[in-house]
């Protein structure tokens, strides 16, 4: 008898019925945890204390995911976002509980991940927190041309997806940029360039409010004027950016967005990262001075370094600061930044900081290490340790998952954590960001 192959469902994909579950804790990215037939159930959107009906959508072995239907006995701490794009952006994702349990929820993850990790109870010093909404100086926003009805969408990408979603304004924005998104929205579907925009930046910093217009075709005399009407208007600098990523004024002119920290000003270009929170930086880079306490004499190394951000500040101690990063436009800023401020204990080198890096002139003997890296961390860099040997190591994280891996690494080469706090860069979402101190 002939047999013919039948697939078998995949199951693990098939949606389950609805379950109402207790969620007890938060993971690390924001979702709320449960437990179901022995596995873990995350469940983004759902809080600590709330029982939920949610339906699982994926499943693995050890854990299973779940979608949010309906929120039986909401947290105290739940609140109505006053985001009206709430959900539909993919930016904030914490706006449906309070900001007083934002942070203690961060606080309770970020004490859970480093004692695991630790072997030991870590206690959080007190946080460095401030205003909740309106503190991004910085934003990109995502464009895209719609042929059929010749429009343009201005807005954020949707979570997960490559829709854009439209927006008018953006509470955690500075309000001065968060104003300009209506305007500017309405301007550039008035314009020839609508159809080459391929993302707009807004920033809000010491010397300035800039709208950085990345553009793939050259911009013609009228387009140029009604943007010039524009920036008169609101009172911001329109700079357009090339394919090159080179950024010019509309008369053509370089001009360069710069902000203060620690009585610096630091230059930045358009795409450099800078910290978004100016206010939560400033304060961040006088911890870490303050936990490093460098004085002359010394040998201090920055790795990661950016246009300077903490470099700077570090070398007004007088100590030898070296900082070293990944991006060459950027050691370039940094070395500029630094000229402009006369600083001469100071100098940057470019180098892959995820390499071999027994060769770099840099790697040698350093009594003190601060390290302000990606999310991916810096495993890499301290392979170097040994070579390094500082007294203290001051280690500023934006994911607690690879500072959590990294710290293993430290307390094996007999570095022990002795302060850590939360930084909350960012209100209203899941991102945590650290600042840990190590010493020998």
């Amino acid at each position: 008898m002939a047999q013919f192959f039948k697939a078998k469902p995949n199951r693990s994909k098939q949606l389950s019925a609805k379950l109402q579950l207790k969620v007890t804790q938060l993971d690390h990215l924001g979702a709320g945890m449960a437990q179901h037939q022995g596995k873990v159930v995350f469940i983004p959107g759902a809080l600590p204390g709330e029982t939920v009906t949610a339906q699982l959508t994926e499943q693995k072995k050890q854990y299973a995911r779940g979608k949010l239907l309906q929120i039986d006995t909401p947290a105290p701490s739940r609140c109505a976002a006053p985001c009206r794009y709430y959900t539909q952006c993919g930016g904030c994702d914490l706006q449906h509980t309070d900001l007083v349990t934002q942070r203690q929820i961060k606080s309770d993850i970020l004490v859970n991940m480093l004692s695991r990790a630790c072997g030991y109870d870590i206690q959080l010093e007190q946080p460095i927190a401030g205003e909740g909404w309106h503190y991004r100086r910085r934003a990109r926003l995502a464009t895209w041309y719609d042929k059929q009805h010749k429009t343009l969408t201005l807005g954020f990408r949707q979570e997960g997806s490559k829709q854009v979603i439209a927006i008018d304004a953006c509470p955690v924005l500075a309000e001065q940029l968060s104003a300009l998104i209506a305007p500017l929205s309405t301007l550039l579907n008035t314009l020839a360039l609508k159809t080459s925009v391929g993302h707009v930046e807004l920033i809000e910093v010491d010397n300035g409010c800039f709208v950085v217009l990345r553009v793939t075709q050259s911009v013609s005399v009228a387009d140029k004027a009604a943007l010039a009407a524009f920036a008169h208007d609101r009172g911001v600098t329109v700079l357009l950016q090339d394919n090159q990523g080179q950024c010019c004024d509309l008369q053509g002119d370089a001009v360069t967005p710069a902000y203060q920290v620690a009585g610096f000003s630091l230059a930045f270009k358009p795409g450099n990262f800078i910290q978004v929170n100016g206010d939560i930086n400033a304060r961040m880079v006088q911890q870490a001075i303050d936990w490093l306490a460098p004085v002359a004499g010394e040998r201090v190394l920055d790795l990661f370094c950016g246009v300077g951000n903490f470099s700077l500040p570090l070398a007004a101690s007088g100590a030898q600061v070296i900082g070293v990063e990944g991006v060459p436009e950027m050691v370039s800023q940094a070395s500029t930044n630094a000229s402009a401020a006369g600083l001469d204990n100071l100098a940057f080198f470019h180098g892959d900081l995820s390499s071999d890096l027994s060769a770099e002139p840099w790697l040698g003997r350093v009594d003190k290490l601060l390290l302000d890296p990606a999310r991916a961390g810096a495993f890499e860099s301290l392979q170097w340790l040994k070579r390094m040997k500082p007294r203290k190591v001051v280690y500023v994280s934006c994911n607690p998952s690879s500072l959590s891996r990294d710290c293993k690494q430290l307390l094996a080469q007999g570095y022990r954590m002795s302060r850590v706090s939360l930084i909350d860069m960012f209100p209203q979402t899941h991102h945590i960001e650290t600042m840990a101190l190590f010493e020998l």
